[in-house]
């Protein structure tokens, strides 16, 4: 299923996307897709009957991130080993985390908002994972049983915070709205390998980022196993899995994002963003 929630920010309900590709409410239902019905429990309960069966959306109605309420964001650095090498860095021999704030979630199609002071802000394609029950200590091979599904993720950077500011990676990645995702989240029965989409993203209609999450140098089983060596992750909680090459940090000269782009990420299977970046701080 593609799971979706609908509504304005901070009050979004739940529903699903039907096979034809049209929207449904299943909040009477579910009232939210959040780490505790995002599971078979409550994927049976949906699926009992026909998904055509659901009320329509109202086709202006805003789409927020599809998973709510999220324990945490988990990013993960230098997963692409092509990115570790535009970025003049050594691939890591195991995932390199960082916390983000959950208050940068941002709708799909909503705007970025650039930070106050912001000057070297950056765009990043990713896979976004999001966990279906918690867990620490997870075997490998048991690692893919904590996922729910999978979604489009802009892991929106300001560079200069992150790199130039005592290099806090979590002060560069966590204002409000840097953290995009949807527009759906799609359950992992319908992804035979997250580890073989193709991803890639436009800025203001130019490609920049255009790879395949084959080139990850880990798993999608292994980030969720050896991260669960150093936390316990919790259902709801949200992985940002790496970027590929092709951001603005590493072009020559290097190449921001300014008020007004257009930032369209895509990844095959999962569907695609459109944010704004707008400034409304002097």
């Amino acid at each position: 299923m593609k799971l979706i929630r609908f509504g304005e920010k901070g009050f979004e309900k739940a529903g699903v996307v039907d096979p034809d590709g049209n929207l449904r409410d299943v909040s009477n239902l579910i009232p939210d897709w959040t780490g505790e019905t995002i599971n078979d429990v409550y994927f049976k309960k949906v699926q009992s009957r026909s998904l055509e069966d659901y009320p329509l959306i109202p086709k202006d109605s805003r789409l927020g991130a599809p998973i709510g309420n999220v324990p945490k964001i988990i990013g993960c650095a230098l997963t692409y080993g092509k990115h570790a090498a535009e970025a003049g860095l050594e691939t890591p021999k195991e995932p390199m985390i960082m916390l983000t704030a959950r208050t940068a979630i941002n709708g799909p199609y909503d705007d970025v908002i650039m930070p106050r002071g912001a000057t070297e802000l950056d765009w990043e394609a990713e896979l976004v994972v999001v966990l279906g029950k918690g867990g620490s200590y997870i075997p490998v091979e048991q690692a893919m049983d904590y996922v729910a599904g999978y979604a489009v993720g802009n892991d929106v950077s300001e560079r200069q915070f992150q790199l130039e500011r005592s290099t806090q990676w979590t002060k560069g990645k966590s204002a409000d709205t840097l953290k995009p995702i949807g527009p759906w989240l799609v359950t992992k029965d319908e992804i035979s390998d997250p580890n073989d989409l193709d991803i890639s993203i436009q800025i203001s209609g130019e490609t920049r980022q255009s790879s395949n999450t084959g080139d990850m140098v880990f798993t999608i089983a292994e980030l969720v196993s050896q991260i669960s060596n150093f936390l316990t992750w919790e259902a709801g909680d949200v992985i940002f899995t790496g970027t590929p090459p092709g951001v603005g940090y590493g072009m020559k000269p290097q190449t921001y994002l300014k008020p007004g782009d257009v930032m369209e990420p895509t990844i095959s299977g999962l569907g695609k963003q459109r944010s704004v970046v707008r400034k409304i701080y002097d």
